[in-house]
């Protein structure tokens, strides 16, 4: 829950005696264990009124649902009815991504398609790196780009 090591226990322990003393600190410790104890009751008993509102239709119904991550891994991921999972697998994103690469910067590799011929049309080919401009030149124009 707090994810407190062993040495900071001891040190929050050590802590505790010197600031409260050793005569004042069972009863500090009982204070503070019995303001969480109605903490936590007041929350159980919200939790059983906001169940009783809501009818018999949600008595299924978890708090701990609400929780976003919780919620996608409930109703999207456990269920699976698209097959989400199958594609997930069955797609390299990281290979495509490099094949893709290969094609645009003209690298000939496994998989990688040749190089694309210059667009219809005249437009730019935009698979080759575009030169430098003279000075006075306009940058070509692909109407269909914009």
């Amino acid at each position: 829950m707090l994810d407190i090591g062993p040495l900071e226990l001891v040190a929050l322990v050590v802590l505790a005696v010197l600031i409260f003393g050793p005569d004042k600190l069972p009863q500090m410790i009982q204070d503070v264990s019995r303001t969480l104890r109605r903490i936590r009751q007041f929350s159980e008993n919200a939790k059983e009124d906001i169940r009783a509102e809501l009818g018999p239709e949600f008595k299924d119904f978890e708090f701990e649902d609400l929780h976003p991550k919780t919620f996608v891994r409930k109703h999207v991921l456990d269920k699976d009815e698209l097959g989400l999972k199958e594609i997930r697998n069955g797609f390299d994103f990281r290979a495509e991504m490099d094949d893709v690469g290969d094609v645009v910067h003209g690298r000939g590799g496994e998989g990688a398609a040749p190089a694309a011929p210059a667009a219809p049309g005249g437009g730019p080919d935009l698979v080759k790196k575009p030169g430098t401009l003279a000075p006075g030149e306009r940058p070509p124009f692909d109407s269909d780009a914009t």
